[in-house]
This record gives structure tokens, sequence and C-alpha cells, in this order.
């Protein structure tokens, strides 16, 4: 059996998209999912904390590292009495994997639950009091880690997305058919190709620089976030090159909340009422509450004038309900 980490470079100085917290001690750690994959994270813990701790592992958005928002959300929950981590996802940050930017429905998933092993083992953690927290595609993840893992007791998903769903569907599900579907399995077959002979993975892009002036609403959303000093990381893949073209291949044939309805543990899905992806969360939270024996500890939270990525530091009104999260884990992880 070969456990053995993998050597990352990790940043000691502090670099994240947010200040520094007083209230809380910061450090690097690094565990290892099932894959082999060393995962590197941020620790918050708070200060002058005894005894063991509920915990929470946080992660996302998809493509994002843990310097931007699930670091903030990670030290903000710190603050309030939890140990947590926020961790980059295999083969981005400074998490490891050979291959850089790619994702992976099951590899992803994983992940998780690598950070619920690595809380689990942690001396200042009590085991039985673990939640998780994804934002955005990790929303998605967040659920799909709660059917799989019975230690997880509570989780958010924050302005979630399903990864399987936009990228089998398109977004808004406007490519919701067999002929769309082909023609992008083609297209990414014919990349392979290309990327063998060229040897290297071609990037395809992240947010798009400059904004043209018709962008969508939601592409504008995602600049604002990604391409300005509120949330840019050289690290990030949303703020520079984005995923391979081939990265996310695999989310086009896997839904990945099939058993969502069977979730025992607590869930609280939590999005802006105009936020472009509330038709994730709100169908997520449909499909796990429809012939289920487990409703009781379910809730869909919406709030009012919120954007997609007012859920990713607070936008100008500071939106995130950081009382409610920490309510519904106190609640939950007790």
């Amino acid at each position: 059996m070969n456990m053995k980490k993998e050597e990352l470079k990790l940043t000691q100085a502090w670099d994240k998209t947010f200040p520094k917290s007083e209230l809380v001690n910061h450090s690097k750690v690094t565990f290892v999912n099932r894959y082999g994959i060393t995962l590197a994270a941020d620790m918050y813990v708070p200060k002058n904390a005894e005894g063991r701790l509920p915990a929470i592992a946080v992660s996302g958005p998809f493509g994002a590292v843990k310097e931007q928002c699930s670091g903030l959300y990670a030290q903000t929950m710190a603050e309030r009495g939890f140990l947590t981590i926020a961790f980059d996802p295999s083969f981005t940050g400074e998490s490891g994997g050979n291959v850089r930017y790619m994702a992976s429905p099951d590899i992803n998933t994983e992940d998780f639950m690598a950070a619920v092993d690595f809380l689990s083992l942690n001396d200042r953690v009590d085991p039985e009091r673990i939640g998780i927290i994804g934002i955005c595609g990790w929303g998605g993840m967040a659920l799909n880690t709660a059917v799989l893992d019975t230690r997880v007791k509570a989780t958010v998903a924050a302005t979630m997305y399903d990864m399987t769903r936009v990228n089998a569907n398109g977004y808004f599900d406007s490519e919701d058919n067999e002929e769309a579907r082909y023609a992008k399995k083609a297209a990414m077959c014919a990349q392979r190709i290309a990327d063998l002979k060229a040897g290297e993975y071609k990037l395809g892009g992240g947010v798009v620089d400059p904004l043209p002036e018709d962008a969508p609403y939601f592409v504008k959303d995602y600049y604002d976030y990604y391409k300005t000093p509120r949330g840019y990381h050289e690290r990030s893949l949303n703020s520079n090159g984005g995923w391979n073209v081939i990265g996310c291949e695999s989310f086009m044939n896997q839904p990945i909340l099939k058993y969502s309805n069977e979730i025992r543990s607590a869930v609280l899905i939590i999005h802006g009422d105009k936020a472009h992806s509330r038709y994730f969360g709100k169908d997520a939270f449909t499909n796990m509450v429809t012939n289920s024996k487990y409703t009781s500890n379910k809730e869909l939270y919406l709030i009012p004038g919120a954007s997609h990525t007012d859920l990713y530091d607070g936008g100008k009104d500071h939106v995130i309900p950081f009382d409610k999260l920490t309510a519904f884990f106190r609640e939950y992880l007790k």
C-alpha cells in the first residue's frame, strides 16, 4: 500500500483575495486521495479553541483556487468556532496530479472524501462533527459527496452548478438534444488526437477578456469577479487559461445527482434569486426531496437580489448568509 505524498511547492506568504483574520491561526496542510494525488489546503483554526472541534471542508468554485472564495468561507467559519480547510482539487492550484487542468466527477468527489479523511484523523477535530461546503460547480460535488460519504453530517451547496448537466445540456439546457451532444463529443475526440500530436493539452480559455459589449449577463458577472482585483488570482484557472478543452469530457455522460434523494444527512442549498444558475439549485433541491424519506433536514434558501458571484465574496452588499450557515452547522454538527 503506497500513500506517499507528492512534494508540493506551497506558497507560505499570504496571497489570498481576502484579508487575513487575526481571530484564527492559518497553516498549509496536505493529504492524499485514494488515487494517490496529494491535495493542498489552507487550514484555519479558531484561536484559543479548546478540545475537539466541529470541522468543515470547503472547495469551489469550479476552476477557482483556495485563495479565492473557498478560503473566505473557510476563514469566516473558523472565526465562528469551526476548524476548517479550503483545498485545491486534484490537478489544480497547489494540489498535485501530473496532468494539469483536468476534471473528473469521480476524482473530484473523492477529493472531498479525502478531505473528510484528513479531518477525521486530525487530533483537533471531533470526527462525528464534520461538514462540507461546496461552491458553484463544487456545490454539485458536495451533494454527490453527501450521497456517498456517511461521515458527512451537514452539507452546504452555495450558488451551485451541476457540472454534468451543464456539460451535457449546455447553459439553460439550450443544447439538450442528441445532435448537440454528439457534436460536442466529436469535437473533443478530435481534440484528443490534436493534443497527442502537439504533445500538450490545449487550454479552453478562462473567462473572456476583454469583455465584449454584448456579453451575456452571467459572463459579465464572472468577469467582474475573476478578471478584476476583486477576485483575480494568478493560479486560478478561471482567471487565466481555463480548463483543458477536453478537461471535462467525462462529465458529458455521468449525471452525479441520481441518488440525491437518499441523502440522510442535513443539506442547505443557498442561491441568489437573480443568479443565472438558480435553476441548478432549485432543481437539485426538488430532486433531493422527491420520493425521499429524509426531507425534514433539507432546505433551499434564496437570497433576494443576489447574483451568482455575489455568493463568491458577498458582492457589494455582503450577501453571503454566514449567520445562516453558522446556525445550520451548529445545529447539525452538535
